[in-house]
């Protein structure tokens, strides 16, 4: 209850920001919030994670999200000065300053992950309504210059987007932007990832929910393994520290691979963080196939304690509970 009652003030928060920079008629809606990690099912605007356009404000990526979609954009407000502090529009009422934005650059992907969506895929929305490279950086400046410091960039898939160095260009020059991060599946990273990090990219976290080939190509229905371990290992020798991998658990698929991920941070500086399995539209969800938070950090805490005892380094393991 604490949790939805923040996401209500937080939703007035951004609604009160963005009618301050547009005006009273925003080009934006704001969509329900939704909780995640507590039995909150997501409402049918946001049940694909791959909301196009979408801008979501936390403070951790383990709260919530609260999303605001965009149609085309023209007329914009010139963007507040920028400064360091926090605008009192960004605090909740329980204090906590949201400083953390995603934007999902698009809904478009390159893998159709039976957690993430049906396999037909999803019906897209028109080029006409997507925010262009102009609209993000306004955007992402107004709410860095109201004191937001870490921007996400996340998807769909964010790589697939042919200006995606120029957008980390851009968004890596605001002033007060501490960390600029980006979630992706890899598939194409490894000869993208050094033109993003000149650009500015310092963060990333590439999913990886599978170390068997042939499970990821059923997991994904696509191909592209062999790709997204190159990715991880490109991300390394760039000098990213560090390398998070996502690994969404699901009981009787993956599941048995718990301690096989906790064995990829023996050697690389690599923070593997185990997510489950959460509800959206099309994705055959069951509690049945739900390892929870709790089991998987048994699983972690046993098999960690036993590398420990060996002498070896394990880096950060982070469960968490995310949409």
């Amino acid at each position: 209850m604490i949790l939805f009652r923040s996401a209500l003030m937080m939703r007035r928060c951004v609604s009160l920001l963005v009618g301050r920079c547009f005006g009273p008629q925003p080009p934006f809606f704001l969509a329900g919030a939704f909780t995640s990690g507590f039995g909150h099912i997501p409402s049918s605007q946001s049940s694909y994670k791959g909301s196009n356009g979408c801008v979501s404000v936390s403070d951790d990526p383990s709260c919530s999200g609260y999303m605001a979609y965009t149609t085309s954009c023209a007329g914009l407000a010139e963007p507040l000065p920028n400064d360091n502090s926090v605008s009192d529009m960004l605090v909740d009422s329980f204090g906590r300053m949201h400083t953390y934005l995603r934007i999902s650059l698009t809904e478009r992907c390159n893998l159709r992950c039976q957690y993430c969506m049906p396999a037909e895929g999803v019906e897209l929305t028109p080029n006409s309504k997507l925010l262009s490279r102009n609209e993000i950086i306004r955007l992402a400046n107004i709410f860095v210059a109201s004191g937001v410091n870490k921007i996400r960039l996340t998807g769909g898939e964010p790589t697939i987007r042919s200006d995606i160095e120029d957008i980390c260009s851009q968004l890596s020059g605001l002033k007060g932007l501490k960390t600029l991060a980006m979630t992706t599946n890899g598939l194409v990273l490894t000869r993208k990832l050094p033109k993003l990090k000149e650009s500015g990219l310092n963060s990333i976290n590439i999913s990886l929910d599978t170390l068997v080939p042939a499970k990821f190509e059923f997991m994904t229905r696509r191909k592209g393994h062999n790709k997204v371990l190159e990715s991880i290992d490109a991300a390394v020798d760039l000098g990213f520290r560090p390398v998070k991998v996502n690994c969404v658990v699901i009981r009787g698929v993956n599941d048995e691979e718990i301690c096989d991920f906790v064995e990829l941070t023996r050697d690389k500086p690599i923070n593997v963080r185990f997510i489950e399995f959460m509800p959206f539209d099309g994705n055959v969800w069951s509690s049945k196939k739900l390892v929870s938070y709790a089991e998987m950090m048994d699983r972690v805490v046993s098999v960690s304690s036993s590398i420990a005892l060996r002498g070896s380094k394990i880096t950060q393991l982070t469960l968490q509970k995310i949409s």
